[in-house]
Parts: structure tokens; sequence; C-alpha cells
């Protein structure tokens, strides 16, 4: 039996219980395993800690769109690059919470709040709760993404019942200077912890496609993996071709095998995170996502718009769904 091979028998036969101290090689050796080898090894972990046959459906919205003063390169709302976004207030609580009862209605387990800032200032903290505090009362489990967090800040939104914070590490600590200077990585890992300390649970990802090579994408898992507690939700992101910003000229859309691999992957190291197919799922058939499935993603985020980019109508992903034998909220 070859070194690869017995990395995955390894990692495999403690089935779903969590390990910490990864490293690129060891990460390296499970994607290049045979891929129906990989696959075995996903589902076997996958099946440990969760129904093979269901998907979590989330939605997400955003509340504060453009005008951020990151210079996050492959974003369009950025003030620092010329994207045709043009920025908006903060919304307000009701007309969320209308849109979060439409998203429940059609099938939304999780309702997402994004707000485009650095960090929130404490009036628009105090806004966020309401509509926290609001989506929990319809019944749904609430998600924000806000920017940095100060542990003052973290312990507000858990006073208000929040139950994730997404923060994404976004990719590898090598090439993360070469798509975002005003903020780093560090900073990001502050926030998760003092998230952490509130006892909010973590969503945190981050995206492919940008340029990045194959042991950027596994330096991403691996310090996922090597956190102080696994994220309970991780989501993985395609980037979206949005003009006028820097990642438009280094993108590169992945290998759809390799996305696979990848999904495959972060299940083994990740094996109680619930993995999510997020941005981009547009550009994949349903072969793909399906594959993707197997391989032990199990939530994806439902709804026309992401944020600023598209996503699959709501009638395709119930049609996949249901080919598929797979549960949903949608089913």
């Amino acid at each position: 039996m070859d070194a690869a091979a017995q990395v995955g028998r390894k990692g495999a036969s403690k089935g779903a219980q969590v390990r910490h101290h990864w490293n690129v090689e060891r990460a390296k050796a499970l994607y290049d395993l045979p891929f129906a080898d990989l696959m075995f090894q996903a589902q076997r972990a996958h099946r440990k800690s969760f129904d093979p046959n269901h998907v979590e459906t989330a939605s997400l919205l955003s509340i504060k769109t453009g005008g951020c003063p990151e210079d996050c390169g492959y974003c369009s709302q950025s003030a620092h690059y010329e994207t045709g976004l043009k920025a908006t207030r903060l919304m307000r609580c009701p007309d969320v919470i209308a849109i979060a009862q439409r998203a429940k209605d059609a099938g939304a387990t999780r309702f997402c709040m994004a707000a485009a800032w650095r960090t929130p200032k404490d009036r628009d903290l105090d806004s966020v709760c309401h509509m926290v505090n609001a989506v929990k009362g319809l019944g749904m489990e609430t998600c924000v993404t806000l920017g940095m967090l100060t542990p003052k800040q973290a312990a507000r939104l858990a006073e208000a019942g929040l139950d994730f914070y997404n923060h994404n590490v976004d990719t590898s600590p090598e090439f993360y200077s070469k798509i975002i200077t005003t903020r780093s990585l560090q900073d990001r890992i502050d926030t998760l912890a003092h998230v952490r300390d509130a006892g909010i649970k973590i969503c945190c990802g981050g995206i492919i496609g940008m340029g990045e090579h194959i042991e950027d994408r596994l330096g991403m898992l691996v310090l996922l993996a090597d956190l102080p507690s696994h994220p309970e939700s991780l989501p993985i992101n395609l980037w979206n071709k949005i003009e006028g910003v820097p990642v438009e000229d280094t993108a590169e859309p992945p290998d759809p095998i390799a996305l696979v691999r990848l999904v495959a992957t972060a299940r083994i190291m990740m094996p109680r995170s619930v993995v999510r197919l997020s941005a981009g799922r547009q550009y994949m058939s349903d072969e793909l996502q399906a594959l993707c499935f197997l391989a032990g993603a199990n939530s994806i985020f439902i709804g026309d718009v992401l944020l600023t980019t598209k996503n699959p109508k709501v009638d395709r992903d119930a049609d996949l769904l249901a080919r598929l034998g797979i549960t949903s909220g949608l089913a």
C-alpha cells in the first residue's frame, strides 16, 4: 500500500472523530488518492455525522451593500474599485423580516444577513440585533457577516440570539496578501476567536478560482482544520466573474474534478462541519453538484441572488434534489 493510501485509511479509520494538527502534505496525500478511494473515504466520514440524503437550505441577503473600505481584490463591494455597484444604506428591519419570511416560505431554514463594513458601528449593531431577534421569531436559524468584531460586539450579538457568524479566511496564508492588504489574516482569526468565546457558532471558509494553486486551497483547509474548534459551517465559494476588480486578471475557474476532490478532502478533514456549496453554483452542472453532494457537501444557498451575484433558481434546485432523492427545506 502506498503512503497516500495509508494516510487515507488512517484518516478515515477514526470515522467522525475530530483531529487537528493537519499540514498541507497530509492534506495533499488525501486529495491525491485515486478518485474512487477518496470518495469512499469522504462518504464514510460523512455518514458518521450526517444524513447523506439531506441538504441544508439557507438564504442570504445583503442588508447593506457596497462602499466597503477594505480592498479585497475579488469583491464588487469594495470602494477601491469601479465595479458599477451602487452603495446603499442599512436596510430597515421590517423590510428584512419580510424578505426572511419569503425565504422561509420558499424552503430556507437559515437566514443569513451580510453588511459591507470593515467593522460595525454601535448604532448599526443595535439595528442588526433587532433583525436577528425578529428572524429568530420566525423560527429560522440566524447568521450575520458584518466584518471584524470586538469581544463586546460579539457578546452583544450572542445576547440577541445569533446562531452563526460568518467570517471567511478566504484563502491560504501564503496567498492571502496577494488579494487583500487592508485586513490581515490575523485580524480574521482574532474575530473568529471573539465569536467563539461569545458562544456563537462559526461559519468560515473561502474562495477558489482566484488564481491560487491547489496547495493554497489545501492550505486554507489546513488553516480551518487547525483552529481550536472546526467551523460548524464551511462555505466553499467559486469566484464569480466581476469586472473592475484585480482578481479578474488572475482568475482561473477550477477543474470540476478538482472541486469535487476539494469538497471530499474538506469532509474528511472536518467530518462534523456542514460543507456548503456557496457562491458560483450557477456555473456548475447538475452532474457536478451531484458529485459534490456525494463527496460530502450538504448545504446550499437558495434564491436567485447571493449578495450581488447570481444563483440558481429555486425551481432548478428543487428539481435536482428531487432527482437525487435528497431531502431539504425545498421538499
